[in-house]
């Protein structure tokens, strides 16, 4: 069984470096089409496959799962649990998934790159990317349904240093918006999660006044915490003078205000092409092994239409495992999920189909999964 959320991922994704793009196809000849059963005849698959992490991967992996299932005529089920980010790595690294999605790739500042390979037999973890989205600034204020902030602003929001709707720093970027005296209360995420790790990189780097280091764990104390992307989105829309940040994708429908990034000398609203244009500058992470395509996000361009709050969303498992059976699954999952599970996600969540150049690669890396 897998909870769903809404969720609609940027519909175009963005270049990555070494020649590795992420850009959203303009046609059927550009995105994959590799069929599912490229590796192996996932009609044949049966069995259960677990999978935790990132709650933004939440209902494309609904999607993922119903197509999937489908395929094998029912025999496999897939559940995946949106317990956020850092408690997926977690279990994946401790093996009680068998596999993970998460917001921010793995690093080892704690020991937790050589977790995962360990738990993976001593061999380097597979990470592919599944997705690119833009981390919108969301806001209830009432009357107020747009509003351009630079990032020294949103810091100080989200450090507590700013209090009142109405302080000059927010009235001197909207000199036409009716801003209410009125206190803000700032809502972060309770759990571990990557989008709060590339939302706190973005106020990091992009920012004069944000002292902390960017972690899945929001680092200030005050306002609001609540879990899971969805539990965000909800306490922001139940409040009054609430502010958030949550996946762009998650607000659709939903009678909420979007803040507009500063960038240069202009001010962003979320957007495919602005989340495209970042990761278009960013550089692949230096020193990956070729089963991983992390990559480190520019969040300081000043090009003219970026957003450089943005998160790249993975998929991580092994390369090996046990269990033939479980091989098979983990890998015709996969397989799936960069195949034509790209188009099933488009039409159920939004998201966007990777170009043939991504997949082929992610791919290649995937269809390399085998028992020991």
């Amino acid at each position: 069984m897998i909870a769903t959320s809404a969720r609609r991922v940027v519909p175009a994704v963005a270049a990555l470096a070494l020649g590795v793009s992420l850009t959203a196809c303009g046609s059927n000849d550009d995105a994959t089409t590799n069929p599912t059963g490229a590796s192996n005849d996932v009609a044949s698959l049966s069995g259960e496959l677990n999978g935790a992490g990132s709650s933004a991967q939440e209902k494309a992996q609904g999607a993922w799962a119903t197509g999937f299932q489908g395929l094998t005529g029912g025999n496999v089920t897939v559940n995946y649990n949106p317990v956020g980010s850092g408690d997926g790595r977690t279990q994946f690294n401790q093996g009680g998934v068998d596999f993970a999605g998460t917001d921010s790739y793995f690093k080892d500042d704690e020991g937790e790159l050589s977790a995962a390979n360990k738990r993976c037999g001593g061999e380097d973890i597979i990470e592919v990317p599944a997705y690119v989205s833009p981390i919108a600034v969301f806001f209830n204020v009432p009357g107020v349904k747009t509003l351009n902030l630079d990032s020294d602003t949103i810091a100080k929001i989200f450090d507590g240093k700013i209090a009142k709707w109405n302080d000059k720093a927010i009235a001197d970027q909207n000199k036409d918006a009716k801003l209410p005296d009125l206190a803000i209360t700032p809502v972060h995420r309770s759990d571990d999660s990557g989008t709060t790790k590339n939302f706190t990189d973005y106020l990091g780097k992009a920012s004069k006044s944000w002292k902390y280091e960017a972690a899945d764990a929001f680092p200030v104390k005050g306002g609001l915490a609540a879990e899971g992307t969805s539990g965000v989105v909800a306490s922001v829309s139940k409040g009054k003078g609430t502010i958030g940040y949550a996946d762009d994708s998650a607000l659709k429908g939903l009678d909420l205000g979007v803040a507009s990034l500063k960038v240069g000398d202009s001010y962003n609203a979320p957007s495919a092409d602005g989340a495209a244009k970042v990761v278009e500058l960013s550089k692949a992470v230096a020193g990956r092994p070729a089963t991983d395509m992390a990559v480190d996000i520019d969040r300081t361009t000043t090009e003219a239409g970026a957003y450089p709050a943005i998160l790249v969303s993975y998929l991580v498992a092994c390369q090996h495992y046990e269990d033939a059976a479980k091989a098979d699954l983990v890998k015709g999952y996969l397989t799936y999920i960069l195949g034509d599970g790209q188009q099933a996600a488009a039409d159920e969540a939004g998201s966007a189909p990777l170009t043939k150049a991504v997949a082929d690669k992610a791919l290649a890396i995937v269809a390399k999964i085998a028992a020991k």
